[in-house]
């Protein structure tokens, strides 16, 4: 029951992280934009190294290598296919091009903005779904791996948020209602959770689904992140984003070193 319970309160914490909103808004557009351009260079650092220290690690000890590897694959591969299926057809947040911050990159009219709204609300719903099973799965095998887990999800979940609360509000939501609404899809990350601990799962499901995280996990870092940030200009700000792309790869490492297994 203690790992369930660190899982809960995992997924929770996690699923507050949309209401972001409530302190994003108020800052200045320029301190926001700095401020996820610092964030996503840790978040990128932090989600691959979840994935090579610790998920497929754990897999591969769970599955054997020659298992493992095809989760790793099919979760990178599902990664990509729902980035692209659910994402195509509405504006995505993401970083700007010039500065960092998040911009609405939706082609459709102001008009038309109800339907991509719905859709992507359906889409962070079953990808918070998929978040909170990684979780569970991660505690269920220990608490350093649900530790893990739990940080690579955060450091994501953060940016994103913030993309999916400025997505809302474009498409027409008062503040309130966005808010409200992002928070009841981010609940979807219990219920993956209670899913994951109310089948008792075995050794290899457990290993199946942190493969399929850890290949998940390398396609968010490795092709939504740090393109991103490659694109961003280099002199002094490229150099601040590979420390902090490495230190937050150090941390995730001495992390999963220091917690028991």
């Amino acid at each position: 029951m203690d790992a369930l319970a660190h899982a809960l309160a995992a997924t929770i914490g996690i699923s507050l992280i949309s209401l972001i909103g409530l302190f994003a808004l108020p800052l200045d557009e320029g301190l926001l934009d700095e401020a996820l351009f610092y964030l996503v260079s840790f978040a990128s650092g932090t989600i691959l190294g979840a994935a090579l220290f610790d998920l497929i690690p754990e897999a591969i000890e769970l599955v054997e290598l020659d298992s493992a590897i095809p989760y790793v694959a099919f979760g990178f591969a599902s990664f990509y296919l729902l980035e692209r299926s659910i994402y195509w057809y509405h504006g995505h947040g993401h970083l700007r091009g010039d500065r960092g911050g998040v911009e609405i990159s939706e082609p459709d009219e102001r008009a038309k903005a109800k339907g991509f709204v719905y859709l992507n609300l359906v889409g962070d719903a079953a990808h918070n779904l998929i978040d909170g099973m990684i979780i569970g799965a991660g505690f269920a095998a220990s608490l350093a791996l649900g530790l893990a887990s739990t940080l690579a999800v955060a450091f994501h979940e953060l940016p994103q948020e913030i993309g999916d609360f400025s997505i809302l509000l474009y498409g027409g939501f008062k503040r309130a209602t966005a808010l409200a609404m992002n928070f009841l899809t981010a609940l979807t990350a219990i219920l993956g959770t209670l899913i994951v601990f109310s089948i008792s799962p075995s050794p290899r499901f457990i290993g199946s689904l942190i493969g399929f995280a850890g290949g998940g996990f390398i396609y968010l870092s490795a092709a939504e992140l740090l393109p991103e940030l490659k694109a961003k200009g280099g002199g002094a700000r490229s150099i601040i984003q590979y420390a902090l792309f490495a230190l937050s790869m150090l941390f995730v490492w001495a992390l999963g070193n220091a917690l028991p297994g």
